[in-house]
């Protein structure tokens, strides 16, 4: 299957270097590229699109706001953020605005040809190196002030078991690795996770890794 890809980035030469590497990789189509949130957000409107890597610093409208507007879409592609920086409070903004993913821009193509690939088949990508130090960064404090209620009370509704593998998605794995990893059915760990998103009241894998880092279930530098 081919995955659609839509390149958003203020620099010319950056969209240009991911066209061509991107291209290379089997599975994997560039329909179009723009240069900030707004013409990102009328190129959507034209072209369809499974998965959009955006950046974050972009001048008119950013790629936080871009994310959230795209992700408020009907049937919307996913979005994975790519940035320069490795501790960018845009780029965890972004993450809270629906993005699936958080990978830096000197990241090898062929990871992020298989972070395209993920996000399109559903998991989220969490970057241990990157994400761990950023989540340790901005503490719960943010989620408070944001209207978000502390998630700690909340995590005492998850079993033993839900624990377990709340744990392991936020240490990056897959459905498979975790299955593997608790010696369990692939279908059985997927189980686990929709009602972990159903009891915490999360939209996606990258919340539940956001939660379990902020509620320190996991801590930054664990492996």
């Amino acid at each position: 299957m081919t995955v659609r890809v839509v390149l958003v980035d203020d620099q010319e030469m950056i969209r240009m270097g991911l066209r061509m590497v991107l291209e290379s990789q089997p599975g994997i189509e560039i329909v179009g590229d723009a240069d900030d949130g707004d013409s990102a957000l009328e190129l959507l409107g034209q072209v369809e699109a499974d998965v959009v890597l955006m950046d974050v610093r972009m001048p008119r409208m950013n790629g936080v706001e871009a994310t959230l507007r795209i992700r408020e879409r009907e049937g919307a592609p996913e979005v994975l953020i790519l940035t320069t920086f490795d501790l960018d409070e845009y780029a965890y903004d972004g993450l809270q605005a629906g993005a699936s993913g958080f990978l830096l821009k000197d990241t090898p193509v062929e990871d992020i040809a298989a972070a395209i690939s993920h996000i399109h088949n559903g998991d989220a990508v969490v970057a241990p190196s990157t994400t761990k130090r950023l989540l340790d960064h901005f503490t719960r404090s943010r989620l408070e002030l944001a209207g978000n209620p502390a998630p700690g009370g909340r995590l005492e509704e998850l079993t033993p078991r839900e624990h377990e593998v709340l744990q392991l998605i936020a240490r990056g794995m897959s459905n498979a690795e975790i299955a593997a990893h608790l010696v369990l059915a692939e279908g059985t760990v997927k189980v686990h996770v929709g009602r972990i998103l159903t009891k915490l009241g999360l939209r996606d894998r990258v919340q539940a890794v956001v939660l379990a880092y902020e509620s320190g279930l996991v801590e930054a530098g664990e492996h």
